[in-house]
């Protein structure tokens, strides 16, 4: 949010009905869900913060989220989000521990989604999502 701030983003909450974040590049805006809890907005945010840093164009200029053009975007937002959501020093101290993905990506305060990014990455699996896949939390 702090990144946001600094670069004169505002973010909106709206009802969303099929995503928890956008980007809007035409009206420079985050928009994020109603409802998400904490840990969700931390990785929403962080997640449509990369497509502001890349000027990515949004779902919303023409295209869905299925586009070849936004395929590769969702993919390094949610890999750049990872990152720096998760310290690997951070994920090395949860994985002496944690058992479970769940509870090692509540005690790292991100989605099990973003904490399964961020593995994949580590792993060198890549996005572990099919091409289709649209939230980023």
């Amino acid at each position: 949010m702090a990144e946001l701030e600094q670069l004169r983003i505002p973010v909106l909450r709206v009802h969303l009905r099929d995503t928890w974040g956008a980007w809007s590049p035409v009206h420079r805006k985050v928009v994020v869900a109603l409802g998400l809890s904490a840990v969700q907005e931390r990785c929403v945010l962080a997640h449509e913060l990369e497509h502001a840093l890349a000027d990515d164009l949004g779902c919303g200029v023409g295209l869905n989220a299925c586009h070849p053009l936004v395929i590769p975007q969702e993919r390094r937002a949610d890999m750049l989000a990872a990152r720096k959501l998760i310290a690997i020093s951070d994920l090395a101290a949860v994985a002496q521990w944690a058992d479970d993905v769940r509870i090692a990506a509540a005690e790292l305060g991100v989605t099990e989604r973003i904490l399964r990014v961020r593995l994949h990455e580590l792993n060198g699996e890549g996005w572990p999502w099919p091409a289709t896949s649209r939230i980023a939390g």
